[in-house]
């Protein structure tokens, strides 16, 4: 396999220096091919499809079971402790026995955990078997980024993961309306059967489409005490520190606007159920957007610091109007969704930046142990905002522009506290 290509410094404003990369035949798409770029879009988009594609079931979850509908929510809340504990466990076994091995056990353990729950019997097996679910998913997430790293960094990297964005930033938009046509033709057992089916074809697609990335002699030795200490290592520097808070902090807006963005929309400006997926859709076709222009047009034009003090400016700019136009002017849902848009399109911006910078400050052999870092903080801070925008009980858009608002600050802040200029490089510099 090539070695990793060597791009600009990740983040100084003067110009780059880095060390002399080791000479590989190509870069960007042309050496990685469209199927690995298209097996590694589904394992990151699987997470989303997994989140989403059963959510216009849940009341008919409520009814077969003889469940209260809050305590069916659980299956959701149960699935994303999953991705977030998953990575934590996934990650590190990357590291240190090769890329392939610990995905494709991820993704027999998740096609099996699939079928635990179309079987499911009770709700507390339906909820098991979602923490499983989540947790075993989470594999193709943590690793599809260590793949990259392995075999990208600076700009190339940020073409790369462009190229898995496009299809992994399409399955939150097509989750949901494919989801409620399955619910059209099958029962919500069905909707678990169809991502049965999604683990077993990414199983094999896996299997015939990607190559291991970490040679054995680049791999990272010792068990859990030597995990352990990675982690400490990594989190005691500043840099990568500041680019793991900025990318969580980001992240807490995206599932901020997620968790609350349905009940204000559709309970306090009374929008059709059909509106709600027409602007649910457009906004993350913003991501979607931004995401590839980030990677193809901005990136090669400015320095990752440009970029994300853009992105982040963007950020807040969006929250304060959201903020104003939901309190001083109320301009109802005209005055809401433009500043939504805009945020959402900055994210587009941050969160990829985010991830190629912090993968960029560490070697190869402790990329899964980093981005199993990067992607438990995102999860976490996630699970966290996500109740914030629905306190009290009742819906409230200025309580969501708040969240919204907060969660931009606190990443912009991390950033410019930790990430000062003199103190980023690349692993290779």
């Amino acid at each position: 396999m090539p070695g990793p290509t060597v791009g600009p410094a990740d983040d100084t404003s003067t110009a780059a220096t880095t060390a002399p990369a080791t000479p590989a035949p190509a870069t960007g798409q042309a050496a990685t091919g469209w199927a690995t770029i298209a097996v590694l879009g589904g394992l990151t988009a699987l997470g989303p499809l997994t989140t989403d594609l059963y959510l216009p079931g849940l009341p008919a979850i409520a009814d077969d079971l003889a469940a209260e509908p809050a305590a069916v929510q659980l299956t959701l809340t149960f699935s994303m402790f999953g991705v977030a504990a998953g990575q934590l466990i996934f990650g590190p076994l990357s590291d240190r026995f090769g890329r392939r091995p610990p995905l494709l056990a991820g993704l027999v353990v998740y096609t099996l955990s699939s079928v635990v729950c179309v079987l499911a019997p009770t709700l507390p097996v339906l909820i098991a078997a979602r923490f499983v679910q989540g947790a075993a998913g989470s594999a193709g997430l943590v690793i599809g980024r260590a793949v990259a790293r392995d075999r990208f960094q600076g700009v190339s990297l940020l073409r790369f993961l462009a190229s898995i964005a496009l299809i992994s930033g399409l399955a939150p938009i097509l989750a949901p309306i494919i989801g409620a046509q399955l619910m059209r033709f099958t029962s919500w057992r069905g909707t678990f059967g169809a991502l049965t089916a999604l683990g077993l074809l990414l199983t094999l697609a896996a299997v015939g489409a990607l190559r291991e990335t970490l040679p054995s002699e680049a791999r990272e030795g010792g068990g859990v005490a030597a995990t352990l200490r990675t982690m400490g290592r990594l989190l005691r520097d500043l840099p990568f520190l500041g680019l793991a808070l900025t990318s969580s902090l980001a992240f807490g807006a995206l599932f901020g606007y997620i968790s609350g963005s349905s009940t204000v929309l559709q309970h306090v400006y009374q929008v059709s159920p059909q509106t709600y997926s027409l602007l649910f859709g457009l906004n993350s076709l913003a991501i979607v957007v931004m995401t590839q222009l980030n990677g193809r047009v901005l990136a090669p034009r400015f320095t990752p610091r440009a970029l994300m003090l853009g992105g982040l400016a963007a950020a807040v700019l969006a929250g304060v109007a959201l903020v104003l136009l939901t309190t001083v002017w109320d301009f109802g849902l005209v005055g809401f969704c433009p500043p939504l848009f805009v945020m959402m399109g900055s994210l587009g911006v941050v969160l990829p930046n985010t991830a190629a910078q912090a993968l960029g400050l560490v070697e190869p052999q402790v990329a899964g142990t980093a981005s199993a870092l990067l992607g438990t903080g995102n999860f976490l801070v996630g699970a966290v905002v996500a109740p914030l925008s629905s306190l009290g009980g009742r819906p409230s858009a200025v309580l969501l522009a708040v969240v919204v608002l907060a969660c931009g600050v606190l990443s912009s802040t991390a950033y410019l506290a930790l990430c000062r200029p003199g103190r980023m490089r690349t692993a290779g510099a």
